[in-house]
Order: structure tokens, then C-alpha cells, then sequence
């Protein structure tokens, strides 16, 4: 006796159909499974041989085969427990369906029957809607995180048994209601930036990244505020949209970081130790998982002490930062992850970290500091559109009792406005929510126009500091974003006078 079962699993953040064919031939008893498993899933065997007989059904005494195809396709994990139980089930002629199971198992079974949560279900799910492949049974505590979806039937299950009097029951199935109802929260931080002494430049800085979603790089001695600086920044982000929800949520349901919470309630912020290899920062291992910068997709990615990283590491990202996503090749397979995160760094000028402070003196030679410089290399340089010195604070700014500074929630009403402003300037544009930092060439050329003393401040910019053409581009995306927050159509020489002083670290001086 034969039947097939439809599943699916994860190629990356893609899905990969796959057909569970079950054979129950007469010979001495035995399970096997065919089709390139790996240990998890050979292992299912147990699993389902004891979930099916906690259910109450008797596993057939004959060779029971599973083909899962294609047989070229390396399957992984868990998610074929329950299409194999059914399968079975439904080759021996233990569950005669009432209703025929045209719809994709996937889950994992515990030995007493129960269905356990899968990773990727988000990822999974959102891919079978773009191919339109039909409705999808699952296990209950994956409901959380697909709960937002559209465009597909949903129908979870808690146990084996529920599954099969389902199956067995009368009349049309009752898909799980969608919740239609989202309400973002808004990025909250135990740090404000009325918190924080003096420090404007900064401040200004990130206020300009957050709007325009630009990378940002801070150089300063210690005890002068990056970390708390990187701390307050997500504060003055805007509320995200539930496509950006369902984006960064994917990366987080494929590395099994949820723990059946649904989708995240605010931007993910992610700061890696200096220690972390290249594998976990851009992802990797033998099994293509996301790394760092996958969980910070859509959110930020603060890299601290950044000259610490391994060269590799920091060498990695300059693709992730152009494309935003992550190519990863292994012998087992390929898998692309996305990577649209705003990177906030920090550094110290050099390795003792007191090199222009105005009290203390520096004890690092020149060639020690070249080094230390050097491994932040001039390609990745380019690709953060801001550079920033954090002087040290006087006295008098340590004593300041704060009036006048700003709050975060100031500072993000400003930045909300801008990007509204940028929505509308590019809701014709294909694809996601388009910001200043993400323009291409064509795009910059249509709307990053400079008034003619703006064109003329930037070719004696480009002159004296000798930028790159990439550096030419983001000073003008830069422009863009400071013109933005003063509600400017034109981009004028102020705006671009305050762009090129960003590119502190294009200057020989510090260098």
C-alpha cells in the first residue's frame, strides 16, 4: 500500500516542496527513510513510531519505506514528523480521511503525540503564499508568529490525535482566523538623549542616520559616550510597518529565536561581542543559518571597539552593506539571508584610546596607530556615509543640569517626518519602503540635485579630500536627508557643508 503527503521545508528563507511517499511492503518489520535525511530527520522514525502509538494506533508490523523527494534535496530538521505519521497512517488503513489532506504537514511530534513548533515557520509560510501552493496544517505554537498572514489557510493542530479525527471529520474545514489588528510599538531604551551630556555633534549625527537610515561611524576617547550614544539610538527610530515586522521576524524564526513570542515588538538591535567569527556575524556554519547581521535586518546592528573584529569579519560586510543580503556558499548548499540593517560603529582613535585628548597623553607610536587604524580598510570606510569625533567633555558639561537638550521624543518626531517625507517622495519606486541611504545611481541623479553653490562646495570638497566616487554619492544621499529634516526640496550648500564634515575619517589628519 502507498500514499502520499505533502510537506515542505527551508532552503535558506526559501521553500522547497517536498513529497513524503510512504510504501508498506510484506517482509520482516522495519523503518527506513530514503532521500538524502540528515541525522533529524533519520531520526524521526522513533519519533513517530511512539507519537503514533501514544495516539492510540497500532504502527503496521511490515516494511514500512518513506521516500521523501526530491531525492536530490538535502532534507533537514524536524518539520517531517507529522506528513511521515500521516502518511503511515494512511497506508495502513488506519484512518480512512473523510476529508482528502490536500494541504502541506509540517511539524515535529514528541513522543507522547504532541506537535512541537518548527523553526522557520514564518519564513516558510510567507514563501508558500508567493507560490501559491495552498492551504498548510502546522503545529499550535507556531500560530503566533504566522498569525498576521493573509493569502493562505491556516489550520494548526495541538496533538496527533486532533489531526487524524480532523481528517476523519464531516464538512468543509474551518481555517484559523487571521488577526488583522497590528499595533507597532514604538522603540523604547532605558537611555534618553536628554540623558546624555553635550555630545550635539553626535547627536546630530544619529538624528541624520535614523532619518535617512545611513551607516554611522564614532571615533572617540573613552568615557566620552559611544556606547551610550548606540544605547539612546534606538529611541529616535519610528515605528516600524508590518512588512518590516514580517522581515526581521523571518531571520529570528529561522534561527529558532522566538520562543513562540510572534512577531517582534520593536526593531531588533543587536550588539556583537569584537570576539564573534565571521560565521556568526554574516552567517554560516554547516547548515547555512543567519548570522549577526541577518538578526539585525531591518533593525541595527552596533559593532563596538570596531577595529577588535577579525579583518575577515569586517571584510565580509562590505557586500550585506551594498546588496542587503548575505550570500553564503558551503559544500552542503547555498543560502541567501537578508541583511538590511543600519550599522552603527564605535572606535577609538588609538589602541590606548587618548590620542588627542586635551589632559592626558597618548603613549602609542606612530606605526602602532597606523595598525590600529588599518584595520578598518578604506573600501569599508565608504560604505558608512558618517563620520564623527566625539570630543571630551569640560567641566562644565559634566556639571550642566541638562535644559535645553532635547529629548528622544523630540528628536524622533523630526525623524518620523522626514521619512514620511521620503515615503511619499518614492512610493512610485518598486520594492520596499525606499530611504535616502538605500538610492541608486539613477535614483541619486533624479532626486539628489544640489543647487549650483552646492555642486560647487562639493567639487572642491572632492578636490582637496580625494573621495571616491562612492563617497561623492553618499555626501549627496547625506544632503538629501539633512535637506529632508528641514522640509527643503533643494539641496543647498549648507546641506552638503554639513555632509562633507561627516567624512571626518577621509582626511588625511586623522588617518
Amino acid at each position: 500500500m502507498i500514499a502520499k503527503v505533502e510537506s515542505a521545508c527551508l532552503v535558506g528563507m526559501e521553500a522547497a516542496p517536498v513529497h513524503v511517499e510512504v510504501c508498506l511492503a510484506k517482509g520482516l518489520p522495519c523503518f527506513s527513510i530514503v532521500g538524502l535525511p540528515d541525522a533529524a530527520v533519520r531520526e524521526a522514525k522513533d519519533r513517530v513510531v511512539a507519537a503514533i502509538r501514544n495516539s492510540g494506533f497500532e504502527f503496521p508490523t511490515r516494511r514500512v519505506t518513506v521516500n521523501l523527494a526530491p531525492a536530490e534535496l538535502r532534507k533537514e530538521g524536524s518539520c517531517f514528523d507529522l506528513a511521515i505519521a500521516i502518511g503511515i497512517l494512511m497506508a495502513s488503513e488506519a484512518v480512512t480521511p473523510k476529508r482528502w489532506p490536500r494541504c502541506l504537514w509540517v511539524g515535529e511530534l514528541a513522543l507522547d503525540g504532541m506537535l512541537r513548533p518548527v523553526r522557520g515557520a514564518l519564513p516558510l509560510m510567507r514563501s508558500l503564499i508567493r507560490q501559491k501552493s495552498g492551504d498548510i496544517a502546522f503545529p499550535t505554537g507556531n500560530m503566533a508568529e504566522v498569525s498576521m498572514l493573509t493569502g493562505i489557510r491556516l489550520f494548526p493542530f495541538l496533538h496527533l490525535r486532533d489531526v487524524l479525527h480532523w481528517l476523519q471529520a464531516d464538512g468543509d474545514p474551518v481555517p484559523a482566523k487571521v488577526n488583522s489588528q497590528w499595533h507597532p510599538e514604538r522603540s523604547t531604551c532605558v537611555v534618553n538623549f536628554a540623558d546624555i551630556k553635550g555630545q550635539a555633534m553626535a547627536k546630530r549625527a544619529l538624528e541624520i542616520a535614523a532619518s535617512g537610515r545611513h551607516n554611522v561611524l564614532m571615533v572617540g576617547c573613552p568615557g566620552t559616550g559611544k556606547s551610550l550614544l548606540a544605547q539612546a539610538f534606538p529611541g529616535i527610530l519610528p515605528p516600524w510597518e508590518l512588512e518590516e515586522a514580517l522581515d526581521a521576524t523571518q531571520a529570528h524564526s529561522v534561527a529558532g529565536q522566538l520562543g513562540g513570542v510572534g512577531l517582534l515588538p520593536q526593531r531588533p538591535f543587536r550588539s556583537p561581542h569584537h570576539s564573534t567569527s565571521t560565521a556568526g556575524l554574516i552567517g554560516g556554519g554547516d547548515i547555512p543559518m543567519p548570522g549577526e547581521i541577518s538578526l539585525a535586518h531591518r533593525g541595527v546592528l552596533f559593532l563596538d571597539e570596531l577595529p577588535e573584529f577579525r579583518r575577515d569579519a569586517l571584510e565580509a560586510l562590505r557586500q550585506p552593506m551594498e546588496e542587503g543580503q548575505a550570500h553564503i556558499q558551503r559544500s552542503r548548499g547555498r543560502a541567501v539571508f537578508p541583511a538590511d540593517f543600519l550599522l552603527v560603529a564605535a572606535m577609538n582613535p588609538c589602541p590606548c584610546g587618548l590620542r588627542g585628548h586635551p589632559k592626558k597623553e597618548c603613549q602609542c607610536s606612530a606605526p602602532k596607530i597606523q595598525r590600529y587604524l588599518a584595520k578598518i580598510s578604506g573600501p569599508l570606510l565608504d560604505r558608512i556615509d558618517l563620520h564623527v569625533e566625539l570630543p571630551v567633555l569640560d567641566v562644565q558639561e559634566l556639571f550642566a543640569e541638562g535644559h535645553g537638550v532635547e529629548s528622544s521624543e523630540t528628536v524622533r518626531n523630526r525623524v518620523d517626518q522626514a521619512r514620511q517625507t521620503q515615503k511619499k517622495r518614492y512610493a512610485h519606486l518598486p520594492g520596499p519602503t525606499m530611504l535616502n541611504a538605500r538610492l541608486r545611481p539613477a535614483e541619486i541623479r533624479r532626486y539628489c540635485a544640489l543647487s549650483r553653490e552646492g555642486q560647487d562646495l562639493l567639487k572642491a570638497a572632492v578636490d582637496r579630500l580625494g573621495l571616491s566616487a562612492r563617497a561623492f554619492d553618499r555626501i549627496r544621499k547625506v544632503g538629501r536627508t539633512i535637506a529632508d529634516l528641514e522640509n527643503s526640496e533643494t539641496i543647498e550648500a549648507r546641506h552638503v557643508a554639513e555632509a562633507v564634515q561627516y567624512r571626518v575619517l577621509d582626511k588625511t589628519s586623522v588617518l
